[in-house]
């Protein structure tokens, strides 16, 4: 979720000048769209924005509209890309050709809701920990209301007292999956529609090695919202001054004085040291952790010398299948900044759970869309029906 932190950001300048703002969430998408549910942009008063809800086609209309649609409370509106959309359900029509519908909802930052979502951002933003929160987006009284479930396993906010149980149950299963997915809920009074979105820490990327080429890697990482920390034993690498846009820059011994595990855990790793003594330390070091990715940087024959030497260093080797060499997509560059985009770009396929070629080769849907599940509520149980939704392209 790379915009969390200049979300945030943009709320506080908001804040500071005494501002309301409007925030414009995809709560529901249908067909082809660029952007997936839980996408977010925020609108000030003068209809300036801060993130993104499409590829640059719904962006100044959405803010133009914002203001009034919210006058009398949370709206929801639909917008449809395709070539001729007769549906009298669509707000407004682009004629753009990509056949999508996008669903978004509007609402005022400082009301209830809105509120509450912003406190369980910055809690995330604090933490590093997920949390789950569900939306009733139904068009119906209720429009907007949230329930948030904490790390703690806490419930914040409220979803009429009929639902509270049943979606409590999708917040768990969302948190442990750390997925997102559209809920139909049969109720008495109709079907409900709710939003089950998983709100993930911002990625966070580990790389050991603070020369010349880690600059670009920080800068790249930085703008795709990653959380950023450089560690390098040599005192003149380890300043945070080569690093102004990295989170944290550290000065790492290789001995038992620091310990990188907990900076480690669900990071993506990059070592990069071009020293034999640090790669081997850093390298043993990253297998023996719970890193989601690790990429070790030189040719192959290279680090396979380093892998032979690791059991009389003592390193531990159950992370051999979360390890990458030579780090990077076969993109063809030379440059610092295009192994940097060649590194950052297979990190993004692992953790994606893709491959990394090319789209025009893929016979799949580009975007993997939140799973959609109708529950059936009767006097026993209740039920749960996966639906199979189209595929996405971009827009």
């Amino acid at each position: 979720m790379a915009g969390f932190e200049q979300l945030l950001s943009a709320v506080d300048a908001a804040s500071g000048q005494g501002e309301e703002a409007v925030l414009a969430t995809v709560v529901k998408v249908e067909g082809s769209a660029y952007r997936r549910p839980g996408a977010r942009m925020l609108i000030s008063a003068l209809g300036q924005t801060e993130g993104t809800i499409s590829g640059g086609c719904l962006e100044s209309e959405v803010a133009r509209t914002a203001w009034w649609l919210t006058e009398n409370g949370p709206a929801l509106r639909s917008y449809s890309t395709a070539e001729d959309d007769e549906d009298g359900d669509v707000a407004v029509s682009f004629g753009l050709g990509c056949n999508g519908k996008v669903h978004i909802l509007f609402e005022r930052i400082d009301a209830p809701a809105g509120r509450m979502l912003m406190e369980g951002l910055r809690a995330l933003q604090a933490d590093g920990q997920g949390r789950a929160v569900a939306t009733l987006i139904s068009p119906s009284a209720g429009l907007g209301q949230r329930l948030l479930l904490t790390a703690a396993g806490e419930l914040q906010g409220e979803l009429p007292a009929s639902l509270v149980s049943t979606v409590r149950s999708a917040l768990n299963e969302a948190l442990a999956q750390r997925r997102t997915s559209l809920h139909y809920f049969q109720q008495p009074e109709g079907e409900v529609q709710v939003l089950i979105e998983y709100l993930a820490p911002a990625r966070r990327l580990v790389i050991f090695g603070g020369g010349h080429d880690a600059q670009p890697l920080v800068r790249m990482a930085k703008l795709l919202g990653w959380h950023v920390s450089v560690i390098d034993s040599r005192a003149h690498f380890a300043r945070a001054s080569r690093f102004p846009e990295a989170d944290t820059v550290l000065l790492g011994q290789l001995d038992s004085s620091f310990d990188p595990l907990p900076l480690m855990q669900d990071a993506s790793v990059a070592i990069m040291t071009h020293s034999l003594q640090q790669d081997a330390y850093w390298l043993a070091a990253a297998l023996s952790s719970n890193a989601a990715y690790i990429g070790q940087l030189g040719p192959r024959d290279r680090t396979e010398r380093l892998l032979r030497e690791l059991p009389a260093q003592g390193g531990a080797t159950h992370g051999l299948k979360r390890l990458y060499y030579p780090i990077g997509l076969d993109l063809g560059g030379d440059t610092p900044e295009s192994v940097a985009m060649a590194m950052l770009a297979e990190m993004t396929a692992v953790l994606n759970g893709r491959e990394g070629g090319m789209l025009k080769l893929r016979n799949a849907s580009i975007h993997d869309l939140p799973s959609t599940r109708v529950h059936h509520q009767d006097a026993t149980e209740l039920s749960v029906q996966p639906v199979h939704l189209s595929s996405t392209e971009i827009v």
